[in-house]
């Protein structure tokens, strides 16, 4: 985060009190204090897991388009043909799938 860098930047060099670099980020006193105490220059988050409906179907869609995409323009599938042979749900899902 560039917010943590400019209050140190602020606080270390420019010699800028906490209540003025609260003043100018909009954040509280503490905050500004617990960044300028903590060792870290960026809080870590913990990377959120999250699966796709098209989990399931990932492998059965990968083979579909590989073998798609060796077939001539005029006699590739379209997605709706390709809905209606295997999967239960909306195409809109399908159609960001790489």
């Amino acid at each position: 985060m560039a917010t943590l860098n400019v209050i140190r930047r602020w606080a270390l060099r420019d010699q800028m009190s906490i209540r003025e670099i609260s003043r100018r980020t909009g954040l509280a006193r503490n905050t500004i204090k617990k960044h300028l105490r903590s060792e870290e220059s960026e809080p870590k988050y913990p990377r959120r897991v999250s699966s796709s409906k098209l989990d399931p179907y990932a492998e059965k869609l990968a083979t579909w388009l590989g073998i798609e995409a060796t077939k001539s323009r005029k006699q590739r599938r379209t997605l709706r043909q390709i809905h209606t042979d295997g999967s239960s749900g909306s195409t809109h899902p399908q159609m960001s799938y790489p």
